[in-house]
């Protein structure tokens, strides 16, 4: 069983880097998520029982007084970073620049669909899954 510092990659490929015990997480140890962003925690015998999550971007998810993207800003985090765009220049994804989506395809967050194959692909043109 693993013990001490390290990594371990899941099937997913989400890695967790930081301490073992007995074969689990065990102490200050971090998720490394496949599209960026993380969960840093201190764990206890496998559970998480204090952390902070970050999303890819950079933004830090608070538990309480949660601001953003409520009813009253609705600005995405790069527009709250770096302020909005000139008037003509929309912005339409928290990304900037936003990925390329062919026409007539939908945005999946990992690549896009397309209707007319019925086949995901991610932002490189790479099979993803069927849909």
């Amino acid at each position: 069983r693993m013990e001490g510092y390290g990594s371990y990659t899941l099937p997913t490929g989400t890695e967790y880097r930081g301490w073992f015990w007995d074969g689990m997480c065990h102490g200050k140890g971090e998720l490394l998520l496949t599209r960026g962003g993380g969960y840093r925690a201190l764990w206890h015998r496998g559970v998480p029982t204090q952390g902070k999550h970050t999303f890819a971007d950079g933004l830090e998810y608070k538990e309480e007084k949660w601001h953003y993207c409520d009813g009253y800003d609705r600005r995405f985090y790069t527009e709250i970073c770096s302020g909005f765009k000139p008037p003509g220049i929309a912005q339409l994804t928290n990304l900037d620049p936003p990925k390329i989506i062919p026409e007539g395809c939908y945005d999946c967050g990992d690549g896009f669909y397309n209707p007319e194959t019925r086949i995901v692909v991610d932002y490189k043109r790479k099979f993803l899954r069927n849909a």
